[in-house]
């Protein structure tokens, strides 16, 4: 089981939104749109995004990371290594 599983509904609004807001870019692009109206709007779509995978990466290390440490120690490195990966993934995006 996921460890966003009790979140998946507001995980899944926070998306359509952010899909909505990427269509919106598109149509302000169409719409020749003064550049910087556009890049705000990209920002504010990059700040959801964020916000998004900062939620992901907290439900991970709070439900993945401990149930793998209850398991091993050496469970417990795989998922966080795997964490601090996505971490480094993160920052560099």
């Amino acid at each position: 089981m996921a460890g966003y599983s009790g979140s998946k509904d507001d995980y899944q609004k926070r998306l359509r939104r952010i899909e909505g807001q990427v269509r919106g870019v598109q149509r302000m692009v169409d719409d020749d749109i003064y550049c910087i109206d556009i890049l705000t709007q990209v920002s504010a779509i990059t700040k959801a995004l964020q916000a998004v995978s900062l939620g992901l990466l907290e439900d991970h290390i709070a439900h993945c990371v401990v149930d793998a440490a209850r398991e091993s120690d050496e469970a417990a490195q795989v998922k966080v290594r795997e964490a601090a990966d996505a971490i480094a993934r993160l920052v560099r995006s």
